[in-house]
């Protein structure tokens, strides 16, 4: 499902990345359920499959719908990948009734450079415009909660200088570095948020999710950690590692008690 059936802001013309969208994981149910937003990783120059719809279906088997967001990656750059996330989740809520979803529980998750655009959504939303002529953008692009897997959290402090220099450019002003350094921007009102990293990562530091702990647990804001001993990037859902599958499960009752 197009984000922007009439043309995405800030378009280049480019045939593969022009159309940002959605492909929707909805659960059929009585009740509404809660809904999670799934980005993807890929350093903002793809989006990584594994970490796409196995993620949705294993939301889907916990009893949540799903949302997995073809978010744009080089060529483009800030501010297209945040524009797509945050029109992800008013378009969700939008869609809340006809797809049997709380609009009070929407959250997102996100692997690596998808956990960084996932952070970038939960330090930088509105609570949408009233007045809008389009009334997707009339609904908050808050989201209710956040997932960081071994994300990169800033563009500072231990980057990920593949994420960004493609999300950035290569000679990007301090002042942009700034905004997009999420651990900057956590405030009390930042939603309660899960993360997890392997401590050996040698793609993304583990720096980065203490980062963000840290200025989660100054601002008094819910989250829950954990590191393991070892792991290689980009695991997913961590099939192949014994010691790091468990995420999924600690993940799983984080959520519940959350109410997803």
């Amino acid at each position: 499902m197009l984000l922007w059936p009439e043309g995405a802001p800030h378009a280049l013309g480019n045939d593969t990345e022009d159309c940002p969208s959605i492909t929707p994981y909805i659960l059929e149910t009585a009740e509404p359920t809660a809904c999670v937003i799934v980005c993807p990783g890929g350093g903002y120059t793809h989006r990584a499959a594994h970490e796409g719809e196995p993620i949705a279906r294993w939301l889907n088997r916990n009893g949540m719908s799903a949302v997995v967001l073809n978010y744009r990656v080089a060529p483009y750059k800030h501010p297209s990948p945040l524009l797509d996330a945050q029109r992800a989740i008013r378009f969700v809520r939008a869609h809340a009734d006809e797809w049997r979803i709380d609009l009070h529980r929407v959250g997102i998750l996100g692997f690596s450079a998808g956990g960084h655009l996932a952070a970038t959504v939960g330090t930088h939303y509105d609570s949408g415009r009233e007045q809008a002529a389009d009334p997707i953008e009339r609904h908050s692009c808050r989201p209710d909660l956040l997932v960081l897997c071994y994300a990169v959290i800033s563009l500072l402090d231990s980057p990920h200088t593949g994420s960004r220099k493609n999300l950035t450019g290569d000679e990007a002003e301090d002042q942009l570095l700034h905004l997009l350094s999420n651990e900057r921007h956590v405030t009390d009102d930042t939603p309660p948020t899960f993360l997890w990293h392997t401590a050996d990562d040698a793609s993304v530091p583990v720096e980065n999710c203490f980062l963000f702990a840290r200025a989660l647990n100054t601002h008094k804001v819910p989250f829950e950690l954990h590191v393991f001993e070892s792991g290689r990037h980009g695991l997913g859902l961590a099939l192949d590692n014994p010691n790091v599958k468990p995420w999924t499960d600690l993940c799983a009752l984080w959520l519940k008690k959350q109410g997803f």
